[in-house]
């Protein structure tokens, strides 16, 4: 059978097994395998783990990927912003949640990557030690997404079926606790492996990183230090023991643009691609625009489309305004044409972590000066752009007043409390805050278009300084100077899981709504 119509037949199977209350069901097999057949190229373990791969953004099915992520995080992140006026123009991008929306991200996290990871470990635990170590590093990145969004998720409980028929949630500090064990138990076997001069023997179903343990441990290792990072305002202690882990670890973090996770799905198109270019129904976020064109930034056109008016005018569009028609707004900066690779961590990431890291006073964090500079450079490697010390030397240029040539009601003149006026050049003798909102908006710029990514750091540090939404239809729920924070649990889990749902909402810091902060955000 060919390789394609394996695929199709996991992906079909995997996909009539998504309701939480079938979690049971789920667990059990009833085409179950022998030793030989697990032999047979591993097959059998492996397409499982290629699915998982490729829907931690849906690969297949733009109208889903636009739900699981785009018309949320890659909008909330700032990044992009959508000239389509959604539901009479009340929908998130306004703060009027839409609950048939918002249900895409748990429903393709645990259809399509948990079921796949919780097969393949099934499978594999006592004999096939590093395919349950790889399923456990992709699970951690998928479900650290989840929780990014949501807060409480099932995670450690997963398949556990209570006597009311719930399944329980851990709260986030609890499923952030579980990330840092899976990780490190999945970097010590993986470790391990390489040690021992062991074979790659996920490597015809990796798509990632084509069954190269060392790579996939320097992502488990970049992976812990974003954890760590993310959790240092909440939990210093936790945070400094796993963020000094992953940097002791011999082989270290991402280092180079050749290692960043980029997930292969050729031959299908990014999503992104047809969103924007087939269904103009995503732009240029105001705020890129504002500070890519503020810092003469040479990587603007290798992110995004010249608008009408000239190869040097770009355009993005204002969260939360006020669209009458499509047409207003879709003439403004489109998206480059993407390859058909979807990035979650780049190697310039691991360099700004250490940045933050270092500033932590971290061991084995080195100097944050020189990690932020290497940032910036890796970054511009990333696009082949060569001439990076002008950039990094710039101490003058800062994010530009934002104009909208439709309707100045969406000005952000100079002077404006949200205009950022930070610069690029590092200052050793700077405060902790300037040098902070420096690396989060470099790292912001780098990490485009990982919009889930850059959703998560503004909301933990706020920066870089994003543009309020204009019009607010949360009803109060969420603040206008205060952003969202996260999608309250899909309502779903209401009607399947209430019991389950009913403990998770004790876990959070106020009601389950977008405008009550996670964990780890202090905000």
């Amino acid at each position: 059978m060919k390789r394609w119509k394996f695929l199709i037949v996991i992906s079909v199977a995997w996909m009539l097994l998504s309701c939480t209350k079938r979690f049971g069901e789920i667990n059990k097999n009833p085409y179950d395998f022998t030793e030989e057949e697990l032999k047979a190229d591993f097959q059998l373990m492996g397409e499982p783990m290629s699915q998982a791969q490729l829907n931690l953004l849906i690969y297949n099915d733009p109208p889903t990927a636009q739900l699981q992520q785009n018309l949320n995080a890659d909008v909330f992140s700032g990044y992009m912003m959508s000239p389509n006026p959604y539901e009479g123009n009340i929908n998130n991008l306004n703060y009027g949640l839409l609950y048939y929306w918002n249900v895409k991200p748990w429903i393709v996290t645990y259809s399509n990557v948990m079921k796949s990871c919780d097969f393949t470990q099934q499978k594999a635990k006592g004999r096939y030690q590093e395919f349950y170590a790889w399923a456990q590093i992709v699970k951690v990145e998928a479900m650290h997404r989840l929780s990014d969004i949501y807060g409480p998720v099932i995670y450690t409980h997963y398949g556990e079926i209570n006597a009311d028929k719930s399944i329980d949630y851990d709260s986030q500090r609890d499923a952030y606790y579980a990330f840092f064990k899976d990780l490190n138990e999945a970097i010590g076997v993986l470790t391990d492996s390489v040690n021992n001069h062991a074979a790659w023997r996920f490597s015809n179903f990796d798509l990632v990183y084509k069954g190269d343990y060392s790579k996939w441990i320097k992502f488990a290792n970049t992976l812990r230090l974003r954890l760590a990072i993310r959790i240092n305002g909440i939990d210093p202690k936790k945070a400094k023991q796993e963020g000094e882990a992953a940097l002791s670890h011999p082989l270290g973090l991402l280092t180079t643009p050749d290692e960043n996770f980029n997930v292969n799905i050729t031959p299908v198109t990014h999503p992104l691609n047809i969103m924007c270019n087939n269904w103009a129904d995503i732009r240029m976020g105001a705020p890129m625009e504002s500070i890519l064109t503020g810092y003469k930034d040479p990587r603007l056109p290798h992110y995004f489309v010249h608008a009408e008016g000239g190869p040097d005018v770009y355009h993005g569009i204002r969260n939360g305004i006020a669209i009458s028609a499509k047409e207003e707004y879709t003439s403004f900066s489109s998206l480059v044409k993407l390859d058909s690779k979807i990035q979650f961590m780049t190697a310039a990431e691991a360099w700004f972590l250490k940045a933050e890291a270092a500033l932590n006073n971290w061991n084995n964090a080195g100097d944050a000066g020189v990690n932020y500079e290497k940032g910036i450079r890796t970054s511009f490697q990333q696009y082949g752009i060569t001439n990076v010390s002008d950039y990094i030397n710039n101490d003058s240029s800062k994010p530009k007043p934002y104009v909208d040539p439709h309707n100045p009601v969406n000005n952000v003149p100079p002077g404006d409390k949200h205009l950022s006026t930070a610069t690029i050049k590092w200052d050793n003798g700077a405060p902790y805050e300037v040098k902070l909102e420096k690396i989060i908006t470099q790292k912001w710029i780098a990490m485009f278009p990982e919009g889930q990514e850059a959703w998560s750091e503004f909301r933990r540090t706020g920066y870089p300084k994003l543009f309020p939404v204009v019009i607010n239809n949360s009803g109060g729920t969420i603040s206008t100077e205060k952003f969202i924070r996260r999608l309250p649990i899909p309502q779903i889990e209401y009607v399947t899981n209430p019991q389950a749902v009913a403990r998770a909402k004790q876990t959070l810091k106020g009601e389950d709504n977008g405008g009550t902060p996670l964990w780890w955000d202090l905000r």
